[in-house]
């Protein structure tokens, strides 16, 4: 069988990516059976605002029920956090949902003593906060580009902080898989010192809903997956002819989780960084999982680490959580 070899992309960078960077990860992936990555690298600027326009697709469910849910709650989220709180943000993307906790906040006359919105994408992070300082001119707002995911050590809080409160919204624990939830947990649990950590969480569910959410009709999240391939053309010299390969998302039951893959429709062979790399027909980089959770199996794993479960929120249509964990001391 002919191998069809894509002659797209730049020049292949002159040095070897370093350690823990996206080219040193992406030729790791590459070089492993079955290949995968992690899924933090989808967020460069254009994964980024790829993403948002999957938030507001019809089919995608979790954005728009884990917002309504906050609205609902979100006075008794703010008695919760209290005033004077140092409010950190896990992947804080376009920092629409904590809006909807500082205005609540705000009205209660409990705003954060500082609010560290934490992203992976910098530019895409900084942005955001430009507008998020417009909408609360009084609120100390400290953005941090970073990998919550290598570890975090953050300045002291501000004097008269009350407690340290984390926030990560969107499921994004479910990309986890059960032992590096743990360790986010556990790491999170370092990060805030004995104060609370929110998070939301989906739930299990119709996989036909799964299905619909993760494989749109407008082929956003097509677009979305593939555009880690994209990036690589852009970043790393990689020659990736985007046509000839296909985006895939299912419902794996029995692990309980949504798995997307880019799966190679035809044997061949792309350049990395100036090395190469084989795909078999059919063969797939696996970009990301979601778990989802019950609400017991959500507490179970924060307890792992060490946080005691407190109040949880459920909307109506049993499709989505919001769980307050209380940090060890």
């Amino acid at each position: 069988m002919k191998i069809f070899e894509s002659t797209s992309g730049g020049a292949a960078p002159a040095t070897a990516p370093p350690a823990g960077s996206f080219g040193a990860d992406f030729l790791a992936a590459l070089s492993t059976r079955p290949k995968s990555i992690a899924p933090k690298y989808f967020y460069d600027a254009e994964g980024s605002r790829l993403f948002d326009q999957i938030c507001d697709l019809p089919e995608y469910y979790p954005t728009r029920t884990e917002t309504a849910l906050l609205h609902e709650r979100a006075a008794e989220i703010a008695q919760h956090i209290g005033p004077n709180a140092d409010l950190i943000e896990f992947g804080a993307g376009a920092m629409t949902k904590v809006r909807i906790l500082l205005a609540a906040l705000g009205a209660a006359a409990s705003l954060p003593s500082r609010y560290v919105p934490i992203d992976i994408s910098g530019d895409y992070l900084n942005e955001a906060a430009v507008g998020l300082r417009q909408q609360f001119p009084a609120l100390r707002v400290e953005p941090l580009a970073a990998d919550y995911g290598q570890g975090l050590e953050l300045p002291a809080s501000p004097l008269g902080t009350r407690q340290r409160v984390g926030f990560f919204p969107g499921s994004t624990i479910g990309n986890y898989t059960p032992e590096e939830a743990v360790e986010f947990f556990r790491m999170a649990a370092g990060v805030l010192r004995g104060g609370a950590l929110l998070i939301g969480a989906d739930l299990i569910k119709d996989p036909a809903v799964l299905h619909a959410a993760y494989s749109d009709a407008q082929g956003v999240t097509a677009a979305f997956n593939l555009n880690l391939l994209a990036r690589a053309n852009r970043e790393l010299g990689a020659n990736f002819d985007l046509a000839q390969f296909a985006h895939s998302a299912f419902y794996n039951a029995p692990l309980q989780r949504i798995e997307m893959h880019l799966m190679s429709c035809v044997r061949q062979q792309v350049t990395v960084c100036g090395q190469a790399f084989s795909f078999e027909e059919g063969e797939t980089l696996h970009t990301e999982n979601s778990c989802k959770f019950t609400v017991e199996s959500l507490r179970g794993l924060a307890q792992k680490a060490g946080f005691t479960p407190g109040p949880v929120w459920i909307d109506a249509g049993h499709q989505f959580s919001v769980h307050w964990l209380i940090a060890s001391k």
